[in-house]
């Protein structure tokens, strides 16, 4: 074993017992395939600390920076940044339905679901306090967990991200789920209006309005509040149009995050995401 190899096995050795400055890159084999992922646990974070799933967009592989690292820094809680398999087009992704991943047979929430027990326990992290957020395709897997039976994650927080009309058509969530979209109403990669029609070649998918109308409708949420803001850009011309639907009888709210003008991003030029969504999953802390 050369000298980097045998570094990076005595940080994956070690990190489950420390804290550390910056992500570790460690790995889990799941169902006869490696999965790797960055976990970061924050100098100053404690044993039992919230656990926030961090997944990337299609064909980028996880990367140990995210919109999620600084929020993570300033409130000590933990990040595992997965990084997705190889689709049949050869790219890193998350198995959503998408017409070209026909045939390709893996359960992605059951293994995020199983990522999610190893890492809880190897690094002490809390089992009940675990979340997802994710970017684009990142996002579809939000959806997708939310509509799944299971009992890992507590809340997502999906970033440009979709409701694909299979989902919406042929699954029934489980439960409610409190769920958080931000998504830009000039994004011409995943529309706001939708496709239903797979312009775009990612498979059919529901308008904005309406995949967060599901939520809205599934978690009981008798009132909105809205509220309009500049961007923290100010000379982009853009601005955030904050929806938030509360009252319902499970407590489980939906916020939507309507970035008028705004594409396919983070949107971290228009406003602090990753406090912003830590801010949502704090309402769900146990």
């Amino acid at each position: 074993m050369n000298r980097g190899l045998l570094a990076l096995a005595v940080l994956m050795m070690t990190a489950g017992r420390v804290a550390s400055s910056e992500p570790v890159l460690d790995s889990l084999k799941i169902g006869g395939q490696m999965r790797y992922y960055w976990i970061y646990k924050p100098d100053g974070t404690q044993p039992d600390a919230p656990l926030v799933f961090v997944l990337h967009g299609y064909g980028n592989p996880g990367k140990k920076q995210t919109w999620m690292n600084k929020a993570a820094e300033q409130h000590k809680f933990a990040l595992c940044i997965p990084h997705g398999w190889k689709d049949p087009k050869g790219e890193p992704s998350w198995n959503v339905g998408y017409p070209f991943q026909k045939g390709w047979q893996v359960d992605e929430v059951a293994s995020m679901e199983k990522l999610a027990r190893h890492v809880q326990k190897k690094y002490r992290l809390s089992r009940k306090n675990t979340f997802m957020t994710g970017m684009s395709n990142g996002g579809e897997m939000c959806y997708l967990t939310a509509y799944s039976k299971q009992k890992t994650f507590k809340a997502v927080a999906p970033v440009a991200g979709l409701t694909m009309e299979w989902i919406y058509r042929t699954m029934e969530a489980p439960q409610p789920m409190p769920l958080f979209e931000i998504h830009g109403t000039a994004d011409h990669v995943s529309e706001w209006n939708g496709d239903l029609q797979n312009q775009g070649g990612w498979g059919a998918y529901m308008p904005v309005p309406i995949a967060i109308g599901y939520w809205v409708a599934k978690n009981k949420c008798e009132q909105e509040q809205t509220e309009h803001i500049e961007s923290l850009n100010k000379a982009s011309g853009r601005a955030i149009i904050k929806h938030k639907y509360t009252g319902g009888p499970t407590g489980c709210e939906v916020w939507l995050y309507e970035v008028t003008n705004g594409t396919h991003s983070w949107f971290e030029d228009d406003i602090n995401t990753g406090e912003e969504i830590w801010t949502f999953f704090s309402h769900y802390l146990e």
